[in-house]
């Protein structure tokens, strides 16, 4: 799963922000603007994907979307919820296309701003610049 979703990530930097990203599993210790969306697998496992970016990530996509050079607090997670639910139906999309399992999604939900503090099962973390991206995974059932 976490292929697919990170191929959507890279996808998102590559064809929306349209600057050279890097991919680790660093985790930066800064603060992150935290979101989530549940999936659903066709064989009854359940799925809890976390987008957390720093404002820095988050302004770059308010800028692309909205054309704000400062957004506030409550339009970069408006961005955090939007980008969370692009990269994760993107990925369904091409789970789908690769005849990878499918899975629904469900809404996402915004958690909070702080450091990404959250169990998880794998993690990765884009890098644009000096702003960073983590897209985590947790099993839940």
């Amino acid at each position: 799963m976490i292929t697919t979703i990170l191929k959507a990530s890279e996808n998102f930097c590559i064809h929306q922000i349209r600057i050279n990203h890097l991919v680790s599993e660093t985790l930066p210790k800064k603060r992150t603007l935290i979101a989530y969306i549940d999936i659903d697998t066709s064989i009854d496992k359940k799925y809890r994907v976390y987008v957390a970016a720093d404002s820095g990530f988050m302004q770059r996509v308010s800028k692309l979307f909205l054309e704000e050079d400062e957004s506030d607090e409550e339009t970069l997670i408006d961005m955090a919820l939007e980008t969370t639910n692009l990269i994760v139906g993107s990925a369904k999309v091409i789970a789908e296309e690769e005849d990878v399992e499918p899975y629904t999604i469900s809404t996402p939900h915004f958690l909070k701003i702080d450091v990404f503090d959250f169990q998880y099962d794998t993690l990765k973390v884009i890098t644009i610049e000096e702003d960073d991206m983590i897209i985590a995974i947790k099993e839940l059932s």
